[in-house]
């Protein structure tokens, strides 16, 4: 997301009036123990610091604004926010480019998250690209493409926009929400339903969970359904910038510009859409100049955060 000025100005005031929130970055070596608090205000143990594990060497990633895992191990897909074409880049854990594509039959308006998951054709992975940036809240329409997870050519692999591979024609998947226009910047997909939620962003106010239950159509615009509000251990209130399913499908995680935060769905139940009422842990992610992406790492035991800006690190906390 973009900032205009007043919001630039906000961020700030928050962060000069709040300086204990700010995090330091910790060196790749640290065995500093961080605890996490939960929407209780207990303490919760549950990841370990927050640990850079590399820097990301691409000059056209300056504004990574979603994160996912691929399906192949240590590879995650990313994009850019609104002022990119519609481009999704493969970065390594070493913060190498392993391959660029562009998203045939997509536009890219204001793309805020990515996720992957279940799609139309059994045992094929699908990303799903949110197109749903709404900062001044007038977008009736809202758009998630879906596309199977292009693989990563071993040989001759595009390492730039000018030179891009081509993924397969991408599905427009039309949302609308059922109670006015909202903005948000999150995007879940459930790895087994195939089910998604978008989670909305606004200062100050309780982020609202809505979903669209699969199977997603292309045929005609999907009412959303509004399902929860959260009430987050934040100062920023409901300013939600990204979020991820955990491969088992029984725990989410969200960021804001602050800190991560964790939902766990209770062991004794096989309803996904529990887990909104469970109680919320922060997680420290470190310091992120205006951290918009966060993952599970796809063995699901560790996240990764990413930041805005030129030469982000690529931050890793791992589940104790």
């Amino acid at each position: 997301m973009n900032f205009n000025p007043a919001r630039k100005l906000f961020l700030v005031v928050v962060l000069l009036a709040f300086p204990a929130c700010q995090k330091i970055p910790l060196p790749e070596n640290s065995k500093a123990q961080t605890g996490q608090t939960s929407s209780t205000g207990s303490k919760a143990e549950i990841y370990g610091p927050p640990r850079i594990i590399a820097q990301l060497k691409s000059s056209e990633v300056t504004e990574g604004s979603g994160v996912a895992a691929s399906d192949t191990l240590g590879v995650y897909w990313m994009h850019n926010d609104s002022g990119d074409g519609p481009y999704i880049y493969a970065v390594d854990v070493r913060g190498q480019t392993r391959g660029v594509f562009r998203v045939v039959g997509a536009r890219a308006r204001d793309w805020e998250d990515i996720a992957a998951g279940p799609g139309p054709q059994p045992r094929r992975r699908y990303l799903y690209i949110a197109d749903i940036g709404n900062n001044n809240e007038k977008r009736e329409e809202l758009t998630v493409y879906r596309i199977p997870e292009p693989s990563l050519p071993g040989a001759n692999v595009a390492l730039t926009r000018k030179k891009a591979w081509v993924t397969e024609p991408a599905e427009a998947i039309k949302l609308r929400y059922p109670d006015g226009n909202h903005d948000a910047e999150t995007l879940l997909v459930h790895p087994v339903s195939g089910d998604l939620y978008l989670v909305t962003k606004a200062a100050f106010t309780n982020p609202i969970v809505y979903k669209a239950a699969a199977p997603l159509s292309s045929d005609d615009t999907i009412s959303l359904v509004r399902k929860a509000e959260l009430k987050l251990p934040s100062l920023l209130g409901g300013i939600i910038t990204g979020g991820s399913v955990s491969p088992d499908g029984r725990r989410v995680a969200l960021c804001d510009y602050l800190q991560g935060y964790e939902l766990v769905l209770p062991s004794s139940s096989n309803n996904f859409d529990d887990i909104w009422q469970q109680p919320i842990s922060a997680i420290d992610l470190g310091r992120r100049s205006q951290g918009e992406g966060i993952t599970y790492r796809r063995d699901g035991k560790a996240l990764l955060a990413t930041s805005e800006g030129k030469a982000s690190p690529l931050i890793e906390v791992v589940r104790r």
